[in-house]
């Protein structure tokens, strides 16, 4: 990369930026904080890089953010590796989440579901899933949306077609949201 294109990248990104709606993003933050005042857990899942972020995510509230607090119940569904391979190998990739959102969840949780294109099919049966448990679901999207965008409670889109930018602003918006959970109890 020359310095030119890492500029230009760096105005794309400013761009995707203020394209994302920080009211959304309140409300998910409030209703993460309603559900963990009402001792419910969040779940969250994604793949590839969006995997590592749903980790990260997690253990930004388990462990702490940026303040010293309670630890907080949060589940990234995609770290159980043996849970993962014995899902896809006995039944389909499509489930890995599924199942374990049937074994684990419980009506008033919340999911999160991190996807670049808002289509991936493990997020989305995640997502029926949810529904049918009464899960609230949170779609952290880029793209367009996709098909997750129109089955979100909420739905937090970064419209951008480019990967890297979605998902750097994803874990700028993880951020946030750990931010304004966190102040409301440290």
């Amino acid at each position: 990369m020359k310095k030119d294109e890492f500029l230009q990248a760096v105005k794309e990104l400013k761009r995707v930026l203020e394209s994302v709606s920080f009211e959304e993003i309140r409300k998910v933050a409030d209703e993460i904080i309603n559900a963990f005042e009402e001792g419910h857990t969040l779940f969250i899942c994604g793949n590839g890089g969006s995997a590592a972020d749903a980790q990260h995510m997690a253990a930004e509230f388990v462990n702490r953010f940026l303040k010293e607090r309670k630890p907080l119940p949060a589940i990234a569904l995609t770290t159980d590796t043996s849970n993962l391979t014995s899902i896809a190998n006995d039944y389909s990739f499509d489930e890995v989440f599924e199942k374990q959102l049937k074994a684990l969840a419980r009506s008033g949780d919340i999911l999160i579901g991190i996807s670049t294109s808002g289509n991936s099919k493990n997020v989305i049966k995640a997502f029926e899933t949810a529904k049918a448990i009464g899960v609230k679901t949170v779609g952290l999207l880029g793209r367009s949306g996709g098909i997750l965008k129109g089955i979100s409670d909420y739905a937090i889109v970064v419209n951008s077609d480019s990967t890297p930018r979605i998902q750097e602003v994803h874990i700028f918006i993880i951020h946030t949201i750990c931010q304004m959970v966190e102040d409301a109890f440290a």
